[in-house]
């Protein structure tokens, strides 16, 4: 078996799983969705490895598989880029949507609860998911193995699409619906952006092709754009990362991110851990040789980083919802990611990456386990004290909170000391205003991951008790909706079993980092510019892994994440009644986290109300006025005052249609006198 046939294998090992599951669900049943599926990833992922080991000997592909068609020769084509970054992102991607799998069918063992039994929409729901998840994996690996813009896009479009049916999948719940159309509709706006830049480059490179693009970087660079006379290269980037602004949620086209909890919560780790959320660092990684000839797209990437960074962080700590804690930890992380690509730490930014997917997928299989021994409340303040109950939970979780704060000598610290390094070092504009971002979020981050932890698992016991919602609402519930006091229990091996595989690499992972960021890991794969010197400053002053944490233990950045952790533990262990006190003390302050900076209020004011206004607009102004009253109404109304004329005439008496012939004879008559 040629290495052409094992790269196609990767992605349509899951394809294959995905249509099974989909099509003939009914006749496979439960266990023959679930295990079609796990097999597919699960040979994904080992034909990964072994794709890996080859490109660690030095085997690198880049070709096309197929081509679709060509016009004005411009090849649109299907082809596979095999390199350093590219099995990577394989790695995570499919060990991480392996374990997701495994971990769902503990999940949804239960499914049917969430349906009304009279919905043919809850029919085979256990088989559709699994299969949505699957073609999932199958969308993000076309996208990562993709060689040329084109690929790029049928990926990038792909998993957005899957997302929209996953955020959905329960259907029957109005939030649900709501969350996924709003996905849908901010990725297309990042889209919009995207389709602009591979328009750009398309139009001025006259190819699709990764290789030949950058092959023509310098005369791209060169160019300007005939419309606007900006630099090309400069508009292109800029273009480009607003597609990434979309998948990767970061301001202002975040908002979709929190209400897609609104899922099942096995997505949440897939779409927001390792996959989706990553795919536009990953694009902009890949297209380093562009990004690197414009500073002031770089300035662009990091300050948009750097404000994602602190504010979405700063919204986590108010949060209630164990899931959307997570998920704005989440925005975040992702925050720092953006903030190594400005400072063209590219390879800083993958590393996160992949720390990342594996400690953010603990922390919400880990909330989505607690979910589960909560009989489906996932609201903090009816938990406390689940310690006990939930040991390996526990155990896991504290694993990916310690990573998250980025404390030693788990995998977090490792990259994200390095991405503050990075952004330290960084000569583009706005990177000290990032540099403050990424400290102050490094306080903000200790605070809310050990919140987290002390506010689940810690302190009173407070399930046993009907919890008070101070403004008399219903606390949101993520799966059944089940109310009322709970008796705790530790999720089954199902569920538990992937939490610890995923939590080995969240405390490991970042050990690699002598390899990955300063061994020349990722090669020609990634390209940096000789201005940018602060990736070979870092690489200078690195002294090992040891070495890196005792110095680390002396550094800004380790002890703000330390008081952050202290802070949490003092306000919800030592002195649990101040929180509320800090809040309402806070006033304005506390109600502007609490609104998300008021963006969800702007975009139903303004979006979703100027769509209703221009709708109302168009049905009164447009529709009944030009329409109906003018086009349809007018018509009819001119056709009838024109019969009632002719109706004068077309009477059908003779004596009238007589003495009209002697009319009209006499004024011929007169008329032919007078001219004679």
């Amino acid at each position: 078996m040629g290495m052409k046939t094992l790269y196609l294998l990767v992605p349509l090992a899951p394809l294959a799983g995905a249509i099974l599951a989909g099509f003939f669900g009914g006749l496979l049943g439960r266990k023959g969705a679930h295990t079609v599926t796990i097999l597919g990833v699960a040979i994904s992922f080992l034909l990964s490895v072994m794709i890996f080991q080859d490109v660690q000997a030095g085997h690198i592909f880049n070709g096309a598989v197929y081509t679709w068609m060509e016009s004005g020769g411009l090849k649109l084509e299907i082809g596979f880029l095999i390199d350093q970054l590219t099995v990577l992102m394989m790695l995570v991607v499919t060990f991480v949507s392996l374990m997701v799998h495994v971990y769902t069918i503990g999940y949804m063992a239960h499914d049917e609860d969430n349906w009304p039994a009279d919905s043919k929409a809850g029919t085979n729901s256990y088989q559709r998911f699994f299969s949505y998840i699957s073609l999932f994996t199958f969308s993000m690996l076309m996208l990562v193995m993709s060689n040329n813009f084109v690929q790029l896009f049928f990926g990038w479009e792909a998993v957005g699409l899957v997302s929209y049916l996953l955020i959905g999948f329960w259907s029957v719940r109005p939030t649900a619906i709501y969350a996924n159309l709003k996905a849908f509709l901010v990725n297309r706006v990042g889209d919009f952006g995207f389709l602009l830049g591979i328009g750009l480059i398309a139009a001025y490179a006259g190819s699709l092709d990764y290789a030949t693009v950058f092959a023509k970087r310098n005369e791209l660079a060169a160019m300007t754009e005939t419309v606007t006379g900006w630099p090309l290269i400069t508009a292109a980037c800029i273009c480009l990362f607003i597609g990434a602004m979309g998948k990767s949620a970061q301001f202002p086209l975040h908002v979709w991110l929190p209400d897609s909890m609104e899922g099942p919560t096995p997505i949440s780790a897939l779409i927001h851990a390792a996959t989706m959320v990553t795919a536009g660092i990953f694009m902009v990684s890949r297209m380093s040789p562009l990004f690197e000839l414009s500073d002031t797209a770089l300035s662009f990437v990091m300050v948009i980083g750097a404000i994602t960074t602190l504010f979405m962080a700063l919204i986590a700590i108010v949060q209630t919802d164990v899931k959307r804690v997570v998920a704005y930890s989440t925005l975040s992380q992702l925050g720092y990611m953006t903030m190594a690509l400005g400072a063209s730490a590219y390879s800083v930014a993958i590393f996160h990456l992949m720390t990342h997917a594996f400690f953010k997928a603990v922390l919400f299989l880990g909330a989505g386990s607690v979910i589960i021994a909560m009989h489906h409340e996932q609201d903090m303040r009816k938990m406390g004290g689940l310690r006990k109950y939930l040991p390996i939970t526990y155990a896991t979780m504290l694993i990916g909170a310690i990573a998250n704060a980025g404390l030693p000598p788990f995998a977090g610290f490792f990259s994200k000391d390095s991405i503050i390094e990075a952004v330290h070092l960084a000569q583009v504009p706005g990177a000290g205003f990032a540099y403050f971002c990424a400290l102050a979020a490094v306080f903000v981050g200790g605070l809310y991951s050990f919140r987290l932890i002390f506010f689940t698992f810690h302190g009173k016991e407070r399930f046993r008790e009907q919890a008070h919602d101070p403004h008399g609402h219903d606390a949101h519930h993520d799966d059944h909706g089940h109310h009322g006091p709970v008796e705790p229990h530790e999720s089954p091996k199902v569920v538990t079993v992937p939490l610890i595989l995923l939590a080995i690499p969240a405390i490991g992972s970042g050990w690699l980092i002598g390899t990955i960021l300063y061994g020349n890991w990722f090669g020609n794969a990634i390209t940096i510019a000789d201005v940018h010197k602060g990736m070979a400053t870092m690489a200078h002053e690195f002294h090992g892994v040891f070495g890196m944490m005792a110095h680390g233990v002396t550094t800004l950045p380790f002890w703000l994440a330390l008081s952050g952790a202290v802070t949490a533990w003092y306000l919800y262990i030592v002195r649990p009644d101040l929180p509320a006190v800090i809040k309402a003390k806070s006033g304005i302050l506390a109600t502007i986290l609490e609104e998300k900076y008021g963006f969800d209020r702007f975009n139903d004011w303004f979006f979703a109300g100027g769509a209703r206004l221009l709708g109302r607009g168009l049905w009164k102004g447009g529709d009944q006025v030009l329409i109906d009253g003018v086009m349809v109404n007018g018509s009819a109304a001119a056709v009838g005052w024109i019969s009632s004329l002719v109706r004068l005439v077309q009477t059908g008496r003779i004596y009238q249609y007589a003495f009209g012939m002697i009319f009209g004879v006499f004024a011929l008559l007169t008329l032919w006198f007078n001219r004679a």
